[in-house]
């Protein structure tokens, strides 16, 4: 069907119509190291996020989506649809490098780049005529491996370090995270007192008026660094959250609570773009995170309390309790998803390939996917997926973990750790906090989960953590 039949079936059906024959846009919002608990919508206590409630109360917000606990396999995860240890990448690029040789097992082997060999969603898209692009952060391998070789079209930002110097023009300097010199690629034009979170909001809605007077369709990976380390904030936010305070309040971090502020301001931007624009009717828009909320203490930027608290879930980035996996997730699709509807269904970040892919591309994805297309979830959030269980593995040393994997299946979820096989189980359902460990009393449900990861990590080949032969223990 040529240009001009279509014109004339959109004149004769009407401008609604014709808007949703069009390819849908596609904005995926990925938060960096934002906790579960860190939004309004999620009843976070200190933190003020209305835009983000908002885009909650016109679309649909999951309690129980789960990333990897770590970046960098999360990236991974999601943009390929597969599991992050399945394809290798099992911790942050830069640990790739390096093994812990003072432990008690060797980190399992982790690649340090995103293969060529895999598909991501935006070489799909791309190839289906959208204008595809990165704005922020990538974290997913070297220069040979950067957004422009995995089909971005546009790169602004992105490289391999997993964190920027500082969030303050010109993005770049060392000693945050050591010696080496770190910088923010293609942001050159900027005055100081630029704010990085806001200049990557400014790139992004360049892109959309870039696709749009090109009439493309464009798929923009908004990729903040915020609310990562450096822990900095805008002065008169930080001002604003220091008076606000309350020794009840889980969350104590005025800095951090600036931070995601600041990424709030962002998505009410790019909302508020997509309206002026007229794109709003032919986009969906997810914001989500790539791990659970930090709980260290960044005491590079002065900080002498934890970043954040994922209260009520136990433990925070790194572990695979729910505080390290669990996080955010809010999704808005214009005739799909009703407005306002809660789902608790357990979802994972690789659904989205399939999910995006399917109602997009129009095309067998010919690839074994991990993830499933969520779509009938969306649209119905009371539904049930059909899935045998979210599986997570983590070969390595983290401040809150050692080596280990873990399996849910329905409300029971088993963790496994490599040290000594201990194995925890907890049921979610009554106990989302994770502190009362059912593993004594339910040998039964033990080994069967156990078989499950088992196999699990059989077939997928997933990398083990190996016995360090030149461990010694410690002293009393």
């Amino acid at each position: 069907m040529n240009k001009v039949v279509l014109l004339l079936v959109a004149l004769l059906v009407g401008p609604t119509s014709w808007i949703h024959a069009a390819p849908p846009n596609v904005i995926l919002i990925l938060a960096d190291d934002l906790g579960w608990a860190d939004l309004g919508c999620y009843e976070a206590d200190l933190h003020e996020t209305p835009h983000l409630d908002r885009l909650s109360s016109e679309g649909v917000r999951f309690t129980q989506a789960y990333a990897m606990s770590v970046c960098s396999p999360t990236r991974a995860m999601l943009l390929t649809g597969r599991h992050a240890a399945r394809l290798g990448i099992t911790v942050w690029i830069e640990a790739s490098l390096q093994q812990n040789k003072n432990q008690k097992l060797l980190d399992a082997s982790s690649l340090h780049d995103l293969p060529h060999t895999e598909t991501t969603l935006a070489t799909r898209l791309r190839d289906a005529g959208y204008f595809t692009a990165l704005v922020g952060k990538w974290h997913l391998g070297d220069a040979r491996h950067f957004p422009e070789t995995h089909g971005f079209d546009v790169n602004i930002g992105g490289n391999h370090w997993g964190a920027p110097q500082t969030f303050w023009w010109p993005y770049r300097g060392s000693g945050q995270f050591g010696n080496e010199y770190r910088y923010v690629p293609h942001l050159e034009y900027g005055k100081p007192g630029e704010y990085l979170t806001d200049r990557l909001t400014d790139e992004a809605l360049h892109v959309m008026d870039h696709a749009k007077a090109n009439h493309q369709p464009f798929f923009l990976y908004l990729a903040h660094h915020a609310p990562h380390t450096p822990i900095e904030g805008k002065p008169d936010y930080v001002k604003h959250f220091t008076s606000k305070i309350r020794p009840e309040f889980h969350h104590q971090n005025p800095v951090y609570a600036a931070m995601v502020k600041s990424l709030d301001d962002s998505v009410g931007s790019v909302l508020t773009h997509l309206r002026e624009q007229n794109l709003e009717e032919n986009t969906i828009v997810i914001f989500t995170s790539d791990n659970g909320g930090y709980i260290g203490v960044d005491r590079k930027a002065g900080q002498t309390i934890p970043v954040t608290n994922n209260a009520p879930l136990r433990s925070g980035k790194g572990s695979l309790y729910e505080g390290g996996i669990r996080v955010p997730l809010l999704v808005r699709w214009p005739g799909v998803t009703p407005s306002g509807k809660v789902c608790s269904e357990a979802v994972s970040l690789a659904d989205f390939f399939p999910t995006l892919t399917n109602a997009t591309v129009k095309s067998p994805n010919n690839i074994a996917m991990d993830g499933l297309d969520i779509a009938a979830l969306l649209k119905h959030p009371d539904a049930k997926l059909d899935r045998d269980g979210l599986f997570f593995h983590y070969p390595h040393y983290y401040a809150t973990t050692t080596p280990a994997s873990a399996v849910r299946t329905g409300d029971w979820k088993l963790i496994e750790y490599f040290e000594d096989g201990r194995v925890e189980l907890f049921n979610l359902k009554t106990d989302p906090g994770e502190q009362n460990d059912l593993a004594e009393s339910e040998p039964k449900r033990v080994a069967e989960l156990r078989m499950q990861l088992d196999r699990w990590r059989s077939d997928i080949a997933a990398k083990l953590p190996q016995v360090n032969p030149n461990f010694k223990r410690k002293q009393k």
